[in-house]
């Protein structure tokens, strides 16, 4: 297809927005499959593992069955207007998690929760998921986004049909089950299988305890700073914070959910709230820590911005509720708060970076296998590009606008079709949606932004996952 250029964004530059188009319809999947079911594990984690593994027999990862997963995982047709995908809201460079406070979800609503970043989720014994773990299972937990009515809008009759018409999966299918015959479990299983893949060992907590003899939790790691070996110990202390017993088997995950005094009154119930048990009100699945330095914003409604900010709370501000963990209760049965110092405090943040582990991050395994349609370049970068495919021609106008200025978009269409109209700030934040469908005669519309405060804004044509034309509006 003809690539043309925007000569209206000639001179606009983006500091965030990317404009990486895929083909919903073409997939680029190696000839042969990428790893997925013998990943090696370090000994310890395959010592522990009876005591974390949470693989049913009926579903146990199968490279097709990863491979199958990963294509529905960045497939955008699993959503109601074909838009976002399960890795819009989990994305692989933040060891998929969101950096947004609230994901948004296919027509542009906030969600009350904050993503939960999705690697070593195969490690949760207890097998139940979301924050408030009313997924019995992660097989169960895959499909509840997509038929949410704020996150992606599916029922999954239309779920299926939509995956049966397209080319692309019956070969998939039967590589992963044997059959061509597409069904809502094996959408699940696939998925699962994806997920339950996502682990890697590569930090520099790993290297430490890969190359120290004796316990990781009580040995210095000759390949750690004092600080980071400081820093460790605290996190290991029982008797002050008592980090550990939450954040355990070496991979910081737990097998339970838990309430870490976050508020005094909870007006989200957690795990209570979803089954109606008066003693679970106000805990939370507790994440797993691996990766912690990339998935900000943190806890269950994403309140705290930086690490710096959750070590604060758990040194001072734990709450003393009726449902608090023991683990965080002192001997007297009060809230633990140990009240780091300063010097603590920088320890402890130079130890959780140690838990960074880039190669999830990075890894083609877990990455975007749709075909990329644009150069997909982030704009306001030496190698920015405004090649976009296929582009209508439009008009924009008042641009600039003022304040209480109605702002018309007029496409000069050359056939009837229908798209998403988009407009987001330069930040990437969503500020407007709405499905609309143009024909010709009929191709103008205003778009109620008038309330907008004064800056550059960026307009986006979008159709089955593609970019049919991007502009920018600028109010004075």
């Amino acid at each position: 297809m003809k690539k043309i250029k925007l000569a209206v964004l000639a001179t606009l530059v983006l500091p965030v927005m990317a404009f990486t188009v895929y083909n919903s319809n073409c997939v680029n999947l190696p000839g042969t499959s990428y790893v997925y079911k013998n990943i090696p594990f370090p000994v310890t984690v395959v010592g522990n593992l009876g005591a974390m593994d949470n693989m049913p027999t009926t579903d146990s990862t199968t490279d097709p069955g990863a491979t199958l997963g990963r294509v529905l995982f960045y497939d955008v047709s699993l959503s109601a207007n074909k838009t976002i995908s399960c890795g819009s809201c989990h994305q692989q460079k933040f060891s998929f998690s969101d950096t947004a406070r609230f994901s948004t979800g296919y027509n542009g609503t906030k969600g009350t929760r904050n993503a939960m970043a999705l690697m070593h989720a195969r490690f949760f014994k207890d097998a139940s998921f979301f924050w408030d773990e009313r997924a019995a299972t992660l097989e169960a937990q895959v499909l509840m986004p997509i038929q949410n009515p704020i996150e992606m809008g599916l029922t999954l009759d239309t779920l299926v049909a939509r995956v049966a018409a397209k080319s692309i999966y019956p070969p998939l299918f039967n590589a992963a089950f044997g059959t061509t015959t597409i069904t809502s479990d094996e959408i699940s299983r696939a998925l699962a299988q994806f997920v339950r893949s996502m682990n890697t060992f590569g930090s520099r907590w790993w290297q430490g305890v890969n190359s120290t003899p004796g316990p990781a939790a009580y040995t210095t790691f000759a390949t750690f700073t004092a600080q980071e070996n400081f820093g460790k110990s605290l996190f290991m202390d029982t008797a002050r914070g008592n980090c550990q017993s939450c954040h355990t088997k070496n991979v910081f995950v737990s097998g339970a959910a838990r309430s870490n005094g976050l508020d005094s009154i909870y007006t989200d119930l957690g795990v209570g709230g979803a089954d109606g048990q008066r003693n679970k009100i106000g805990t939370f699945k507790v994440p797993s820590l691996m990766n912690i330095a990339l998935t900000a914003p943190y806890m269950h409604d994403g309140r705290y911005q930086t690490l710096a900010q959750v070590v604060n709370f758990y040194s001072d501000s734990i709450h003393n509720t009726a449902n608090l963990s023991p683990f965080l209760k002192t001997a007297a049965g009060l809230a633990r708060r140990p009240h780091y110092s300063d010097s603590e405090k920088h320890a402890l943040l130079a130890f959780l970076n140690t838990l960074t582990d880039t190669l999830i991050t990075t890894d083609p395994r877990w990455s975007n296998p749709f075909c990329v349609l644009s150069a997909g370049r982030e704009a306001g970068t030496a190698n920015a590009t405004n090649e976009l495919i296929p582009v209508l021609s439009y008009a924009i106008y008042p641009n600039p606008s003022r304040t209480n200025d109605a702002i018309n978009f007029r496409v000069i269409a050359g056939q009837n079709f229908e798209g998403n109209i988009r407009v987001y700030s330069v930040s990437g934040k969503l500020v407007y949606q709405t499905i609309h469908g143009f024909e010709i005669g009929n191709n103008l519309v205003g778009l109620p932004v008038t309330n907008l405060d004064p800056g550059i804004y960026i307009l986006q044509l979008e159709k089955d996952g593609g970019i049919l034309a991007t502009g920018r509006i600028v109010k004075q």
